[in-house]
């Protein structure tokens, strides 16, 4: 009896212990399939010459931290670089790869259209693939109540735009701008001009000027790098700017008295919680000023500089009003690539 009692006392230890190593297994299965999953920005281009990129980095950054997400950003040398920092986040077994604009997509269309199963975004441009999340601005709504200030601003009537490039994308701003300029002042005379290419401060210098001997006493920026041209234009000869992207009116207080804003962070932001939240899905989606995606300093953003009188707060009490009716839908401001 003795033995059979300590038979039976061995066997129900060895199936406590058989127990213990499959309840230690599946706690390791389970810890393996909760891991961190990664995501990686690919920039096409260093941080620190476009605040656009900058922005975009910083939203990403805090979105990873807060979804508890392992975060890496790949800056690019070169424009030739950026497929191959495509090839090795695909290699590295990211679980998103974002990346941004113009310069990306010949890159991105090669490498997702070979990868059908990883998933990607783009910031600020469409790349129309079935793994593909194209996240767009509505930069027409800003661009039309920055045109809307300059039109109740102006004292001379007349008003221009340096831009980049002469693309069909760039009527987002210049359409949209003399449609706002128009919408408060009908008698204003709109000069636009095109530098050529986004990093030719000099060129844009010389169009700004240009633009001022024609009479125009406020002169907006929408040439990339080369709006630091039409910045120093306005310094010398006592005219009024705006900037883009961010808040450039600390620069120059003086002069650079408005600036269109385009929120890269806070969507780089919303691809990510998107992501964590299995919201995330391929196609476009586009943030206007009813996401935050897009503004107007003073109008939906506040600034640390204060309002410059050339504009005064009467023009800017106005023109939030014509932003709620944009918000509400009361006015539909159309965009320009799709009329």
């Amino acid at each position: 009896m003795k033995k059979i009692f300590v038979f039976l006392a061995l066997f129900t230890l060895l199936l406590a212990g058989c127990g213990a190593n499959e309840t230690t297994k599946s706690a390791g299965d389970k810890a393996s399939e909760e891991k961190s999953k990664k995501i990686a920005l690919i920039l096409p281009e260093k941080i620190g010459v476009n605040p656009f990129f900058q922005q975009m980095d910083e939203g990403a950054k805090k979105a990873a931290e807060e979804f508890g997400f392992e975060f890496k950003t790949i800056e690019s040398t070169d424009i030739t670089a950026i497929e191959e920092n495509l090839r090795v986040a695909v290699a590295e077994g990211y679980d998103l790869i974002i990346t941004s604009s113009f310069e990306s997509e010949d890159s991105l269309k090669k490498v997702a259209g070979e990868n059908p199963d990883q998933q990607f975004a783009i910031i600020d441009t469409t790349v129309d693939l079935p793994n593909v999340r194209s996240v767009n601005f509505r930069e027409h709504e800003a661009a039309y109540l920055l045109g809307a200030t300059a039109g109740l601003s102006t004292k001379t009537n007349t008003v221009g735009m340096v831009a980049a490039v002469d693309i069909p994308l760039l009527k987002k701003w210049t359409v949209a701008f003399e449609e706002g300029l128009k919408s408060t002042n009908p008698d204003a005379q709109f000069l636009v001009n095109y530098v050529g290419s986004f990093d030719d401060p000099a060129k844009a210098k010389e169009l700004a000027l240009l633009q001022f001997s024609k009479g125009a006493d406020f002169i907006a920026g929408a040439a990339a790098v080369g709006d630091l041209g039409v910045f120093e234009a306005a310094k010398e000869e006592g005219f009024y700017t705006a900037g883009q992207d961010i808040d450039r009116t600390e620069l120059d207080p003086e002069h650079i008295v408005l600036s269109q804003l385009k929120g890269t962070d806070a969507v780089a932001y919303e691809t990510i919680k998107a992501f964590a939240e299995g919201t995330y899905e391929a196609g476009v989606v586009a943030y206007g000023l009813k996401e935050n995606g897009v503004g107007l300093t003073y109008v939906t953003h506040d600034s640390s500089t204060p309002l410059n009188d050339f504009v005064g707060q009467e023009a800017i009490d106005k023109v939030k009003v014509i932003k709620d009716d944009i918000i509400s839908g009361k006015l539909e401001i159309k965009n320009p690539l799709e009329n």
